[in-house]
């Protein structure tokens, strides 16, 4: 193993080690070189991170689930529509972004497969404050059941930036199996982008392991559609 390594704090106190800044920048480097010029594919491919543990039990151990920040985001197509009231569909409107007004979503209700369209058109879903509280009137409980419950969104923070941190939100979960698989960027960033969402997602992962570096055996990147390539 190299000696040479890269730190990354996900938060002031906080410190985890990953592999040398050399391997990962070259494992980067193969992968993009893969994708994007000698099997390019018709879509966009998902780095993914893949975390193997070892000595961790999962019926006893902690399991855990988190959500957290990246950098950069990662998903390009990530279509995000507002549940509104009329400051919030104003602003919507002025910068292009899917909206609905609570009489949209009256209009709306008695007619499930406009509602079905609707969760499967969007990855997630904004609403005002005062809207929010109305949702499962107005909709029912598909959004819930399908996981797009809708995040608050206030008139202190603009709608244009939520959404673009709403891109770069990852899920590290642990289940049953002791493995943890996430992504972390798409072919189309550069090798310094990705560098920097892996880091962070390595760190906060290993972060969250009781015995830390001790409970990880391997650590893999890969593109969708291309090989693994080992980091640790």
């Amino acid at each position: 193993m190299s000696s040479d390594w890269i730190t990354s704090n996900t938060n002031d106190t906080i410190n985890v080690d990953i592999y040398s800044q050399e391997t990962l920048r070259e494992s980067i480097d193969h992968l993009l070189d893969y994708a994007n010029v000698h099997h390019q594919r018709k879509f966009v491919e998902t780095v993914e991170l893949q975390i193997v543990l070892k000595n961790y039990d999962t019926q006893r151990e902690k399991r855990f689930a988190t959500n957290i920040q990246l950098r950069y985001p990662i998903r390009p197509r990530y279509k995000v529509c507002v549940y509104g009231d009329e400051q919030h569909c104003d602003e919507a409107r002025l910068h292009n972004i899917p909206h609905m007004s609570t009489d949209d979503l009256r209009r709306m209700n008695k007619d499930r497969k406009k509602k079905r369209k609707l969760e499967h058109r969007y990855h997630a879903f904004l609403a005002s404050e005062n809207v929010i509280r109305q949702i499962p009137r107005l909709l029912g409980p598909g959004l819930g059941r399908a996981g797009k419950f809708p995040t608050l969104i206030t008139h202190t923070e603009s709608l244009r930036d939520k959404i673009e941190q709403m891109k770069g939100n990852i899920r590290i979960q642990l289940k049953k199996q002791p493995l943890i698989n996430v992504p972390v960027g798409h072919v189309n960033m550069t090798g310094e982008q990705l560098m920097s969402n892996i880091t962070m997602t390595i760190n906060c992962a290993v972060a969250l392991l009781r015995k830390h570096w001790q409970h990880v055996q391997k650590v893999f990147i890969k593109s969708t559609m291309g090989p693994s390539r080992r980091l640790y």
